[in-house]
């Protein structure tokens, strides 16, 4: 059972969790190994996300190793996916979600001085952030976790934005100064959540993820997913989402859609019974009241 995942120390544990959880259910086939791929995201620590070319520069490299038969399973971030399936590959579920909240690591909002400076690589929290604190100012932050923490003890900076589970799962959730709750900055669709994929005509390895997909965290990633996929996927505005499912079965979501200064940011809240058509009525809404069409 061939792994492939980026090569960083948060996608290496991702994809041990997911070797562990296969064996924990059974799996007796070939050895489990990882496959470590670097990818245009990692190579590329310059550009900010929202210029990079298209989406999934993350995950594309290591959805080929899988392709191409170097692996049998593909494991992502699921924050980092695209929203639209990619051929001959299948999204097959998720491992039980972690936190999906994005944290502060250096001073808590409160604390930072008025102009002061947080470093982050996403529109979305920044718009967010700028909303709540006009006088803040913003630096771009890029690179693995290490690289974030470390930027938090800038003298010349006072918090860097990262997510909550990503401290969490290396060891370092002690350098959490603030947690915000996912109402307070609506998270990046799937985040906190463990994606799986493998080749739709691998019917061995379907059977074997499906044995350890937490069908709560896959249901309301596949909804934000819809979401996301009805914004379109050349949407370069902010925007988040984030689904839970109720003690009646319901997803209940919260989704975001926003300018990149902070001057409008839009909200669409509802719940429902299928969890897909709710990510795509609530995108509609925001599409509507953001003064745009859609097909």
């Amino acid at each position: 059972m061939r792994i492939a995942t980026r090569s960083s120390p948060l996608a290496t544990w991702q994809a041990r969790a997911v070797g562990t959880a296969l064996a924990a259910a059974g799996w007796s086939g070939a050895p489990i190994e990882l496959v470590p791929v670097s990818t245009s995201g990692d190579q590329d620590l310059s550009t900010p996300i929202s210029q990079m070319s298209g989406r999934g520069v993350f995950v594309t490299e290591v959805q080929a190793a899988v392709l191409d038969g170097r692996a049998d399973l593909a494991v992502h971030s699921a924050k980092d996916m695209r929203s639209e399936p990619t051929s001959g590959l299948i999204l097959a579920g998720c491992l039980a979600r972690g936190d999906a909240s994005d944290a502060l690591v250096g001073l808590a909002l409160d604390e930072i001085p008025h102009g002061g400076v947080v470093a982050t690589g996403s529109q979305r929290r920044q718009c967010q952030l700028a909303a709540r604190r006009p006088d803040l100012r913003f630096v771009g932050l890029r690179g693995n976790m290490a690289r974030r923490i470390a930027a938090a003890d800038n003298p010349d900076i006072d918090a860097a934005v990262v997510a909550a589970v990503a401290l969490e799962r290396l060891g370092e959730s002690h350098r959490i100064a603030q947690r915000f709750s996912p109402d307070e900055l609506v998270p990046q669709v799937g985040q906190g959540a463990i994606a799986i994929e493998h080749r739709t005509d691998d019917a061995d390895i379907a059977v074997a993820v499906g044995a350890i997909a937490d069908a709560v965290t896959t249901r309301c990633v596949r909804a934000e997913r819809a979401f996301l996929r009805t914004l379109g996927g050349g949407c370069d505005l902010p925007t988040g989402a984030h689904a839970t499912v109720d003690a009646d079965g319901r997803v209940q979501m919260t989704a975001l859609l926003a300018t990149p200064d902070g001057s409008s940011v839009e909200r669409a809240s509802g719940s429902g019974a299928d969890g897909d058509a709710l990510g795509i009525a609530l995108a509609r809404e925001l599409i509507t009241r953001t003064g745009g069409t859609y097909d």
